[in-house]
């Protein structure tokens, strides 16, 4: 559900707008309110389960996230929407790292890595699906659809979460609460957040983007001196002399910079420029979803067998390679070539995924689990955060600096000041901007240099998401299997 719904929305957006006469301002913030929420909440929600037991914060989740769902099918105004949309944040913020708990807990060393596997698998597929998903419901159902398919998922997770799963709690789990640490790190999650958020529309150099990074600089420099203070600690900073889950943290930023960037990019060349429909182009992505599906399993039983360091470093390799390859991705690239680095990256990605969450989960202790569990999630949305934003400040650079000399090229009209930055916000998304009323050799004339400057904008991107995921690469060889990975010890079964 929460990784479903991450992208499903997307699809949905433009239709809510229209449905609820909204403007491109509330509809941003129905995507915003969630992200927010999700990563702000995700390291404490992890510290709820290792204090109250994962089974009690999973089956809240659940009940919270089918209920906003329900109520925002329902909802008729996009400032309720909106304000259950963060509900839904917070919500999701206790399944995800509760799941890892329930995880960590339940299964030996032998079997974690299996089921980190299968773990990553859905929720790879669930990401990478939600474009096929919302599509279909948008195009033949509603924009209600999309969140109303939340609760019948939701009630039977419920039944079968009561029925199946079984609290473990470690025998010195956390009994109180460091209230001052959840202030400190909620408030900097939040400005960081928010800064990588609304840095493509302030930029970088702006003095509100700086404000919010200088205010997250220092609340996460005050929340890291209380925290050696702090009697009982939200994030205990002693983990992190574990170079493997230092490391592993590392690789899930950079990870995610690489995959959220890069394939936020690869929807608009699918969709604008080659002008395929929103279940076309989930369609076309196929081969990675396919891939992060079977291959995570596989990858899960790999790294039980020769630990984690080798397939995390093949699958950075290979990452790498895929991102390399589709920056020589052209305006008529034909389906095959992009069904093979497609699945190069599903496949890069599965080892990568299951083995720096094992990392992370497994060299923290018993009574951290869910703690950890929030850190590898909230490593995950800020690096996706993190590579759309840099990835969006280098396309528009790129567009702002090729633009011009191919309009002027194809002996097209100077354009206005005003006129050139609407021309070149629409280019950074594949949009070709064609007035109404423009002649059909003008019109094609156009299109071709939008497309053309879109593509070597995200050529650059690729290329750069390509050298992060070489720098992960350098990282896997710090990683190695959790040292507390068995579950028996200190353990008590409700």
């Amino acid at each position: 559900m929460v990784a479903l719904d991450g992208t499903i929305v997307f699809i949905a957006n433009p239709v809510i707008q229209k449905g609820l006469g909204a403007s491109l301002a509330d509809v941003q913030w129905i995507t915003n309110a969630y992200l927010l929420a999700l990563a702000v909440a995700l390291i404490t929600a992890g510290k709820l389960g290792d204090r109250f037991g994962h089974r009690l914060i999973f089956l809240i989740g659940i009940t919270g996230f089918a209920a906003s769902s329900g109520v925002i099918a329902l909802s008729g105004t996009v400032s309720m929407v909106v304000a259950l949309r963060v509900l839904q944040g917070l919500s999701g913020a206790m399944l995800m790292p509760a799941a890892l708990g329930l995880l960590r807990a339940t299964f030996p060393a032998e079997k974690l890595n299996m089921a980190i596997g299968l773990w990553g698998g859905v929720i790879g597929g669930s990401a990478a699906g939600g474009p096929i998903i919302g599509g279909l419901l948008v195009e033949h159902v509603n924009w209600q659809s999309v969140f109303f398919i939340n609760v019948p998922v939701g009630a039977v997770a419920l039944v079968l979460g009561l029925l199946v799963l079984r609290d473990h709690r470690a025998e010195n789990a956390p009994r109180s609460f460091d209230l001052l640490g959840i202030v400190l790190l909620s408030g900097a999650m939040f400005c960081l957040v928010w800064a990588l958020i609304k840095a493509p529309v302030w930029h970088w150099g702006d003095a509100r983007t700086l404000l919010f990074l200088g205010v997250s600089l220092l609340a996460f420099v005050a929340f890291a001196l209380w925290q050696t203070r702090s009697r009982e600690p939200l994030l205990p900073l002693r983990l992190f002399r574990s170079v493997p889950l230092s490391a592993g943290t590392a690789l899930m930023i950079l990870m995610a910079f690489s995959f959220m960037g890069g394939l936020f990019y690869v929807t608009f060349y699918l969709q604008n420029v080659h002008g395929m429909s929103p279940v076309d182009a989930g369609l076309h992505l196929l081969p990675l979803t396919g891939m992060m599906i079977f291959a995570s399993p596989a990858a899960g039983a790999l790294i039980t067998r020769v630990g984690p360091r080798v397939p995390i470093f093949v699958g950075m390799v290979l990452t790498a390679g895929a991102c390399f390859g589709m920056s020589t991705l052209e305006v008529d690239s034909g389906t095959p070539l992009m069904s093979v680095l497609f699945a190069v990256f599903g496949i890069g990605l599965a080892p990568v995924v299951v083995g720096a969450t094992e990392v992370i989960v497994g060299n923290a202790p018993l009574e951290h689990a869910g703690l950890a569990g929030g850190l590898q999630q909230g490593a995950m949305q800020v690096g996706g955060t993190l590579g759309t934003a840099v990835l969006g400040a280098v396309m528009a650079s790129r567009v702002g600096s090729v633009l011009p000399d191919k309009w002027a090229g194809a002996g097209l009209p100077p354009l206005s000041g005003a006129q050139k930055g609407a021309a070149s916000s629409a280019v950074e998304v594949g949009v070709a901007p064609v007035p109404e009323g423009t002649p059909p050799e003008y019109a094609a004339k156009i299109t071709d240099v939008a497309h053309d400057t879109f593509v070597a904008g995200m050529s650059t991107s690729f290329v750069i998401a390509g050298c992060v995921a070489v720098v992960a690469a350098v990282l896997a060889l710090f990683t190695k299997p959790g040292e507390n990975a068995g579950a028996g010890h200190g353990v008590a079964h409700v």
